[in-house]
Order: structure tokens, then C-alpha cells, then sequence
């Protein structure tokens, strides 16, 4: 696969402040370009969608342009950049040729429309997977992927590169409280809700963020990030089994970016979304370092007929067996 040339040129070097991998963690198997390449198309997109968004405008037909910007430029530089290679969108029509193929982009265009029709809010995000197998027969995995956080100024991937730096310092407004109506509405279906994010960047010194424990508020409690507005119950559950405190965050890549980042220990979620919803940012917590599973403790398959997908933990290695152990717990699982 040829990366060299190409229209829109070096694409990561017009991203302010930089493209950096993620901290620490081991690179997926895969072709380093094709690393490469999922980075600056997150990074450009990003770009393009914060050109858009500076432009103002009504909120809904801010988001519905900026979904449909960023799919057609990622459908169309991968068409360019990867002939032949199948593409699976949010924002585009599944086509059943990714069943037989053996590459397949998984991409969400803009993850977060929500809170990228916010004013101020950052917690929206940009992301692109490639999922590979080398023959038909096999089942295939991710091998690589970026989280753009567009207004933040970073790309988490899982190319190598300088450490990462993300914060979402002030997006949290405090904890979420567990009481009977505080605003969760349970676990309906749908995609993770996805928040913002603002403010200065917190350093990652480069530690494999599996081992990071600087995600730890004041008084040592585990931080577990949940669904801005669909918390489900059984996580507020296990805030209480565990004592955790539990954060609202928006998209789902800036949850995992939180945990990639060391700023939370978890994110646990039972909503229910579709693969282009964590198929990037769990080849980043993967390539981290980070635990990544189902919430029975199961591997996360993708390019599956049925593109849903029930349940999601990232975590710490050090925490999965214990929220495993307390997700069964109030599940009443065996």
C-alpha cells in the first residue's frame, strides 16, 4: 500500500500543535503505514472539522455538515490512498463486501455531533480503524487506529511517535451522584453519548498507560468515566459496590482517551453502540497497554454482520479483574 503524495499533501503536518502515538504501549502488527495513515486522517478531518465549526452557524446544520464533510473526505482519501480496500462509515451505506474482504476501514466521521454543535465543548471526536485479516478463513482483528480530539490539539493512535497529551480537566463539573432520578436514563439503546472537553493539557510522561495511577482523584478512589446522559444503572451500581467515583464524559473516544491518558481508570458502559463507536479507540487502548473487553470479560470482535455492540470496559490491567468481579456481581452473572 502506497502512503507517498496524494493531494492533500502530508496531512498530520498541517494539525496544530502535533500528532503524537500513544504513551508507551506496544504498536499493533500491520504495515507501520498503515499507522501512519489512520493518524493523518483523523488529523485532517479534525482539521477540516474545526475550520467548519469556527464558521458558526445553526447548531443542527453545523452537525449534519460536519458529519457529512468528514465522511466524504475519510471515504474519499482512503479510496485514493488504499484502492480496493472496503470502508464501513457511520455516515455511509454498509456495504456487504466487507464480509469477504480482508481490509476494511471502520471510521466514525465525527464522533460527538452533539457536543460539536456546543459551543466550547471539546469532547468531540474523530475516528479511524482498519480492520485486517490475511485470509478469508481467519477472523481478523484491528491493527491499527487515532482518536483525533480536534479541539483539544491531539491525535491518540497507534503509531509511534511522541508521547500523547489529553485532558479532560474541565469538562468534569464534579461527580455523579448516585441517586434515584439524577438524570441517567438507564440503558437505552443508541450510541454512547459523547461530552467535551477543554482546557490546558496534562503531560503523559511516556509510561505504558495500563500502569498509569495519576488517574486517582485526591482521596484515592478509582474514576470510572460514564455516559454524559446514559449512565446505566448497573455502573452506578458498581461505583457503590466499589466506591469509585464515577465522571460524565461525552463521546466514547474521549472516554478511552481519558483512561489512554491516565486521567481515569475505567470506562464502562452497557448502552449498547455500533462498531465504528469504539472500533478506534480501543486499537489505541489496546496498543496502551489498556485492557479492552465486553463486560463479561469476552473479546470486542469487529467487521460482524451485526454491526452492534452490547456492552464495552476499558480499564487498567491492574483493575479488570476486579471490575469484572464486580460487574458480575450486580449483574447476577454466573
Amino acid at each position: 500500500m502506497s502512503t507517498s503524495g496524494g493531494a492533500e499533501g502530508v496531512w498530520g503536518e498541517r494539525f496544530p500543535p502535533r500528532i503524537g502515538g500513544v504513551p508507551g504501549g506496544v504498536v499493533p502488527p500491520g504495515d507501520n503505514a498503515d499507522h501512519a495513515l489512520a493518524r493523518d486522517l483523523a488529523a485532517e478531518a479534525g482539521r477540516r472539522l474545526l475550520e467548519l465549526r469556527a464558521r458558526g452557524g445553526e447548531p443542527d446544520l453545523l452537525r449534519k455538515t460536519g458529519d457529512r464533510l468528514s465522511h466524504q473526505f475519510l471515504t474519499a482519501a482512503i479510496a485514493d490512498r488504499c484502492p480496493g480496500d472496503v470502508v464501513l462509515s457511520e455516515e455511509g451505506a454498509d456495504d456487504p463486501a466487507r464480509l469477504t474482504a480482508n481490509r476494511v476501514w471502520i471510521v466514525d466521521p465525527l464522533d460527538g455531533t452533539r457536543e460539536f454543535g456546543e459551543p466550547g465543548r471539546t469532547d468531540w471526536a474523530v475516528h479511524v480503524a482498519l480492520w485486517e485479516r490475511s485470509d478469508v478463513s481467519e477472523s481478523g482483528d484491528l491493527t491499527a487506529g487515532a482518536v483525533a480530539l480536534p479541539a483539544q490539539g491531539q491525535v491518540l493512535s497507534t503509531a509511534l511517535g511522541e508521547p500523547a497529551q489529553c485532558s479532560i480537566g474541565s469538562v468534569i463539573t464534579g461527580p455523579m451522584f448516585h441517586r434515584g432520578g439524577d438524570g441517567a436514563q438507564g440503558d437505552g439503546a443508541g450510541g454512547d453519548e459523547e461530552a467535551d472537553g477543554a482546557g490546558g493539557a496534562a503531560e503523559v510522561d511516556g509510561r505504558d498507560a495500563g500502569a498509569a495511577a495519576g488517574s486517582r482523584g485526591g482521596d484515592g478512589r478509582v474514576r470510572i468515566v460514564v455516559s454524559r446522559t446514559r449512565a446505566p444503572r448497573f455502573v452506578r451500581n458498581i461505583s457503590d459496590l466499589i466506591d469509585a467515583e464515577l465522571v460524565p464524559l461525552g463521546s466514547a473516544g474521549a472516554k478511552v482517551a481519558a483512561v489512554v491518558c491516565g486521567e481515569a481508570d475505567a470506562y464502562v458502559h452497557a448502552g449498547g453502540f455500533y462498531e465504528w463507536d469504539t472500533a478506534a479507540p480501543v486499537a489505541v487502548a489496546r496498543a496502551a497497554g489498556c485492557h479492552a473487553s465486553r463486560i463479561d470479560g469476552s473479546p470486542l470482535a469487529y467487521n460482524q454482520a451485526n454491526l452492534w455492540m452490547p456492552d464495552i470496559l476499558v480499564c487498567r490491567p491492574a483493575l479488570a479483574g476486579t471490575l469484572l468481579q464486580a460487574i458480575r456481581e450486580v449483574t447476577n452473572a454466573p
